[in-house]
């Protein structure tokens, strides 16, 4: 399927692991310039010089922000809007991964997942409107089921947080031609990730998370990614304010 995404200005926080790895990646493949962020500059230095070797027509530009600052992310999205002339797509993707019940915990997952989104879009929206662009966030299953990342703890509930807000978005915007849905993924398998991390030091919490996946595995993270191309795409051009499980039928709930 062609999207029509050539051209198109990408911005992606935490995109140099994990699932923003493979949407940066996905985007580059249909010929989007995509800017990505991580707060470590070693990671945004790696990943500029692989993506320069792998795609060396297409343009991947890294640059260190902390999404908890909304000073550091609003200089970050001015100056990609400047440097590329326009934005048509955010992504706010980054997490704390902050699963304990302790107030630090809870701090940094709600200035990191929910804070970072709404820094993010704040600063893009200007430019969205001039582009009747899209926002997508990424959520987790775990933001509508209880599953053992509840403790309780602050994980699920932000990620609950950030689909209702996302929701907000779209109604709030639809009038402009402003777009926004949440993709939310469910047990996703990246060998340098959680899961490739929780196999390595609790093998029977990830046998046990294997087992509940009826499709008999985990995701794979460029499955999320394709799902975010397409929800970039004008062939999604009726899809706002939807919150799209890509988790292989693991929530058992209805999503009405």
């Amino acid at each position: 399927m062609h999207l029509g995404l050539e051209g198109k200005v990408v911005l992606i926080t935490g995109g140099t692991k994990g699932i923003g790895r493979s949407i940066v990646k996905s985007f580059l493949d249909e010929g989007a310039i995509v800017h990505f962020c991580s707060r470590s500059q070693d990671n945004v230095k790696a990943s500029n010089d692989k993506l320069a070797d792998a795609y060396p027509s297409n343009k991947a530009i890294g640059a260190v922000v902390d999404v908890t600052n909304p000073e550091s992310i609003k200089e970050w999205v001015a100056s990609c809007a400047s440097q590329s002339g326009r934005i048509d797509v955010i992504i706010a993707n980054v997490s704390a991964l902050a699963t304990e019940d302790k107030p630090e915990q809870w701090q940094d997952a709600f200035q990191t997942d929910m804070m970072g989104t709404v820094h993010m879009v704040n600063a893009a929206l200007p430019h969205l409107e001039k582009t009747k662009g899209n926002i997508i966030t990424i959520s987790s299953v775990s933001g509508r089921i209880i599953d053992f990342t509840s403790q309780p703890g602050p994980y699920g509930p932000f990620k609950a947080a950030i689909i209702h807000y996302t929701c907000q978005l779209a109604h709030v915007h639809a009038a402009k031609g402003i777009r926004a849905n949440t993709v939310s993924p469910g047990n996703i398998y990246i060998e340098d990730g959680v899961w490739g991390d929780i196999e390595k030091r609790l093998p029977d919490l990830f046998n046990a998370s294997m087992a509940q996946n009826p499709t008999g595995r985990m995701g794979k993270p460029e499955e999320i990614a394709n799902v975010c191309v397409f929800l970039a795409s004008d062939k999604a051009g009726f899809v706002t304010g939807s919150n799209i499980l890509v988790d292989g039928a693991l929530s058992t709930g209805v999503q009405f």
